[in-house]
């Protein structure tokens, strides 16, 4: 190790504190052996807990009926197949099919078209802040990320439909989201130039709104291109499980949907579990400029104590129908297995220390958030009711994981599970009752505004 030349500043790093450091990892065999291990293999792979590993099952007392895992491919689709997932089951059985799938593409297309209005929308509210401001710079920052929450699936559907997949498949950019996102969002930002500068040279709201008209159909030109048009009405017919043959006739998306679907959106509420200071339970909370379609449900969550969570998560299951979730990922996830257990890993024998922040520490110093949506189709029961893991249908292919479904630790769910979609009928009354206050509104860099 080469010496450090310049002289210690308070604050800095002496060579005194250089030589305890060396000193403390040389005199430790175990932290030599980590260093060997760790500089030639994945320090997940280097820290996996093979006694764990071995004890993997996927059997659970509670388990749906599942379809083959779909897959987002290179997009962050995530919350989108999460939810069209939940709907195709009750699709298949309306229409006694074997197996069924939603166009993803459809439900993205609209998506992309009323993100990126609701963003030129936010562009006109905000035009007296400056250049620079934190506000304008983080609505500038990914005006159409592929991210969602449920509310916003909700409102695409609530105001497009849903078509099957062969109507509109996937397509290479629907597959793989970058450059046409790359390609939009230069726009956008374009746009918001233009209007700013327009504004600025005295011109009139009318104006502006007009000009975002020509941008907006220069959007929908550019989506096309890339995930073809959308239907306005197509042409079902099928022949069921059964051999029978079915005609529809000419139908919209939207009665496809009520026809087929038939879930009852405003009957669903997305509880979260936040419990850092000052974000009380029973109480509902919004997040500033968190949305997609201009005018549409405003995305909000009702936040409740875990052990409502997960009572409504398994009465749900338990009465057949799979359960919308929203989770930190990343965390203590050995992804070839499809496990997400905190001890699975031993990275104390790496290491020689733990992570030892509570979860909303976590949240409140930037080291966890919502990245992922996926389905519960099954949870595993004790003797006394009590979860012990969980089933999870994710959109990662059918390589990883039981044929692409992960399992869950229940402690895991503690720790990192951040919300779930359930029918309000599994929630208590005096916490539904808080969905008939207004709602807190948090500042849109909050880790409650990100996008599964």
């Amino acid at each position: 190790m080469a010496a450090p030349t310049a002289a210690a500043v308070s604050g800095g790093i002496s060579l005194d504190d250089l030589r305890a450091f060396q000193s403390a990892f040389e005199d430790t065999p175990a932290y030599r052996q980590a260093m060997n291990a760790v500089c030639t293999a994945p320090v997940n792979q280097v820290s996996l807990n093979r006694r764990k590993t071995a004890l993997i099952d996927h059997s659970f007392s509670v388990h749906l009926p599942e379809n083959p895992a779909t897959s987002q491919k290179n997009s962050g689709r995530c919350w989108m197949f999460a939810a069209l997932n939940t709907f195709r089951t009750k699709a298949q059985l309306s229409m006694n099919l074997e197996s069924f799938e939603l166009s993803q593409n459809y439900t993205m297309f609209w998506d992309k078209l009323e993100k990126s209005n609701y963003f030129l929308e936010n562009i006109l509210k905000t035009l007296a802040e400056p250049v620079g401001s934190r506000l304008l710079n983080f609505l500038l920052a990914n005006p159409i990320q592929d991210g969602g929450q449920w509310d916003m699936f909700v409102n695409v559907v609530d105001k497009y439909g849903v078509v099957p997949k062969s109507v509109m498949p996937e397509t290479e950019s629907s597959s793989a989201t970058g450059q046409m996102c790359h390609h939009v969002t230069a726009k956008l930002r374009e746009y918001s130039c233009r209007l700013r500068s327009a504004h600025e040279g005295g011109a009139k709201e009318s104006a502006l709104r007009k000009q975002k008209q020509t941008y907006m159909a220069e959007v929908y030109r550019m989506l096309c291109v890339h995930l073809g048009e959308p239907p306005n009405g197509f042409n079902w017919q099928w022949r069921d499980k059964d051999k029978v043959f079915h005609r529809a006739g000419q139908i919209t998306p939207k009665e496809f949907y009520d026809k087929y679907v038939g879930v009852k959106l405003s009957d669903l509420v997305c509880l979260i579990h936040d419990p850092r200071p000052g974000h009380d339970f029973n109480r509902a909370y919004t997040v500033k400029f968190l949305g997609n379609v201009v005018g549409g449900r405003p995305t909000e969550y009702l936040n409740v104590e875990l052990d409502v969570i997960k009572a409504a998560a398994i009465q749900q299951l338990q009465a057949g129908d799979s359960v919308w979730f929203g989770c930190d990922v990343g965390k203590y996830l050995e992804r070839d297995l499809g496990v997400m257990d905190g001890d699975l890993f031993d990275f104390e024998l790496v290491y020689g220390t733990t992570e030892g922040m509570s979860k909303a520490e976590r949240l409140q110093y930037g080291h966890s958030q919502m990245t992922h949506a996926m389905v519960f189709t099954g949870v595993d029961l004790d003797e006394a009711g009590k979860s012990r893991k969980w089933r999870v249908e994710n959109s990662w292919s059918d390589k990883p994981g039981n044929k692409g479904f992960f399992q869950m630790s229940d402690r895991w769910f503690d720790e990192f599970n951040y919300e779930v979609v359930v029918s309000k009928n599994f929630v208590p009354g005096d916490s539904l009752r808080a969905l008939e206050q207004p709602p807190v509104e948090l500042e849109p860099w909050d880790p409650m505004g990100s996008l599964a």
